[in-house]
């Protein structure tokens, strides 16, 4: 049978590492005129469209975007899909923004429909925005994680995700016990992780909402399932440090609670990561766990500045995050707007390719997925987005004193959202949202 080809020709960018804020680095590949050739859902080959249309298989389709760029697919380390329909609450800090808003949301989802209903809204919002892989939290329902998964599977979509373990300090209708939340994911994870392109996450809340005995029960899990992810939240606001500080308190750190319990290792994703202390750094490097930056809900919720340049130099892994309903945009290039702009409260710079780094390739290190995504390397998955230049008046007007191609790319993360994304695809097929 011959093979589905497909060559798509535009400015076509992509890195082969972290190019730090060298704007010169060769990790950069950039071509002005740029071919994609994808075989089957796979990358064949990338590069200067005059050499690769002259090799292109018989038969073989040409798309083009002119004036427009492609760059791979974008990568979410951290979001909540129930969190919908509360996005953009009002008023509040963590704790008490979970107990006014959160909690009564995520009730709803031991309705099928309802999870099934919200997670097609979800996946469509994601794509839409130019996002082809995420690692997602449900709610304590299984029911929210079948409904996910199921139009995940729908899609043909990269996507990881689990039921979150609750047994305290949460509303009674959302707890679960440390048996059944170890029997409901050892099903879920029977049932989904490695299906097509889907994986389980292991997903304790946060350790004030676990006893011992259930992050014990979550440590088992993961030794029983060695591939699985661990993805929960530490050290997000200062509250909450000192609230785990007095449930734990044989603990040297809050991230040592999950130490202790033998939740930190590879594929551990932890979000925001603001108040950890260099040992908790050392750590999260020597066990190869992962943070998940997140800007926009940090600065929504006045949690706190994470530092990339320092989780850098300490050799933590580092994804970009949403954390939608905390943040406010699905939209990975207005989550790199925010992580600019955190970044300069810091003190630091963070130039466009790497922001564009975070989103791609740094976010599939982070969950080990940089063999299958995050760049177009031969033989990796075709998902990939192409952005428009001219997608409003106020961004075509700007490029045009744009001269250089991180000019460009800058003003289109400062000034971008979701009309800059032209198309998303998946395996080379375009997504319909």
């Amino acid at each position: 049978m011959q093979s589905k080809c497909k060559a798509f020709r535009a400015s076509i960018l992509h890195l082969l590492g972290d190019p730090e804020n060298d704007l010169d680095s060769e990790k950069i590949e950039y071509w002005e005129d740029g071919l994609l050739l994808i075989v089957e859902g796979y990358v064949k080959s990338v590069g200067p469209a005059e050499v690769l249309l002259k090799t292109l298989p018989e038969g073989c389709e040409v798309i083009e975007y002119p004036n427009q760029l492609i760059i791979p697919g974008m990568i979410d380390t951290h979001v909540h899909y129930p969190q919908i329909d509360m996005i953009a609450a009002y008023g509040e800090q963590l704790l008490t923004w979970l107990e006014s808003y959160t909690f009564p949301t995520e009730k709803q989802f031991s309705d099928k429909a309802h999870a099934a209903d919200v997670a097609q809204f979800f996946l469509s919002e994601l794509l839409r925005n130019g996002t082809t892989t995420a690692l997602v939290f449900g709610t304590v329902h299984p029911e929210s994680v079948d409904a996910f998964f199921e139009e995940a599977e729908r899609l043909d979509l990269r996507m990881i995700a689990g039921k979150v373990l609750m047994d305290r300090n949460c509303p009674e209708y959302l707890q679960d016990t440390p048996e059944q939340g170890y029997e409901d994911s050892k099903t879920l994870i029977e049932k989904w992780h490695g299906k097509g392109r889907l994986s389980y996450a292991v997903t304790p809340r946060f350790a004030p909402t676990s006893t011992p005995e259930q992050l014990a029960k979550a440590g088992q899990l993961l030794s029983e399932y060695p591939d699985v992810y661990m993805h929960t939240h530490v050290a997000e606001n200062k509250d909450e440090v000192a609230w785990v500080e007095s449930l734990f308190p044989e603990s040297r750190s809050y991230l040592d609670v999950y130490q202790q319990h033998e939740l930190l290792r590879p594929r551990s994703v932890l979000a925001h990561c603001l108040h950890l202390d260099d040992d908790d750094k050392k750590c999260m490097s020597d066990t190869g766990s992962a943070a998940a930056f997140c800007p926009s809900s940090n600065l929504f919720l006045g949690s706190g500045l994470f530092d990339v340049a320092d989780f850098k130099e300490k050799g933590v892994r580092i994804g970009m995050g949403s954390d939608v309903g905390a943040g406010t945009s699905f939209n990975m290039l207005r989550n790199s707007s925010d992580a600019y702009k955190v970044t300069q409260l810091s003190g630091g710079k963070l130039s466009a390719f790497q922001a564009l780094y975070l989103a791609t390739l740094s976010g599939a290190k982070a969950l080990y997925l940089d063999d299958k995504i995050g760049n177009f390397e031969q033989g990796k998955e075709a998902d990939f987005v192409v952005l428009n230049y001219d997608s409003t008046p106020l961004i075509k007007r700007r490029l045009k004193a744009a001269t250089t191609l991180h000019d460009k790319l800058f003003a289109l993360m400062m000034l971008g959202d979701d009309r800059s994304i032209s198309a998303t695809y998946i395996k080379g097929e375009q997504a319909k949202f």
